[in-house]
């Protein structure tokens, strides 16, 4: 990233040499196609509805506000997740806990037949024993589709370790699931 300097020379390698920007149009509806994803991520991180939806209005707002910072070409899709982790972060720094869930949101939407639907929520109650590291990296691999190296730019650390996680993760789903315990998480 250039320096203020750079371009306020007025040299045409500088003009040449700054990062493309999205118009406001292209922008705006870059975020409309991300928000599903977004919300999906933010559920499994709030694991609340309501949260999750102020959560992604929280994440929309800042985007739009630094929309002159992100450079056309790169990957939307992980800089919108980031800041959404971001904002999600800094609302736990800032109550200084995470609240549990009361057990009063809302149903996933699930198939009439009722075995199915007991299933559902036998998984939703197993992702939410999970540690939180291992649940957001199942959640960015399995959920949201993203790439390992995506979602180890999302949680700021090496694919190895989003590796290790989401194989953990689900190796713990299944044991929660046919109501073994699972192993400790020692990861962070």
């Amino acid at each position: 990233m250039e320096s203020c300097d750079t371009i306020a020379d007025g040299s045409a390698a500088a003009a040449r040499d700054a990062p493309a920007a999205l118009s406001d149009n292209a922008f705006s509806h870059a975020l409309a196609l991300i928000i599903p994803h977004l919300r999906g991520y933010a559920r499994s991180l709030c694991r609340s509805a309501s949260q999750a939806d102020d959560l992604v209005q929280d994440a929309l707002l800042r985007a739009w506000s630094a929309r002159a910072r992100f450079q056309a070409g790169t990957n939307f899709k992980a800089w919108m997740f980031v800041i959404l982790r971001n904002v999600f972060l800094s609302g736990i720094r800032r109550r200084k806990f995470e609240q549990e869930p009361t057990g009063n949101e809302p149903d996933i939407a699930a198939p009439a037949a009722q075995t199915g639907h007991m299933e559902l929520l036998a998984v939703r109650d197993a992702l939410a024993k999970l540690s939180p590291s291992r649940r957001e990296a199942l959640m960015l691999v399995g959920a949201a589709g993203m790439s390992y190296e995506e979602a180890a730019e999302v949680c700021g650390c090496a694919v190895g370790t989003i590796k290790s996680r989401v194989s953990r993760a689900r190796a713990d789903l299944q044991r929660l699931v046919d109501g073994e315990t699972p192993e400790p998480a020692a990861d962070a």
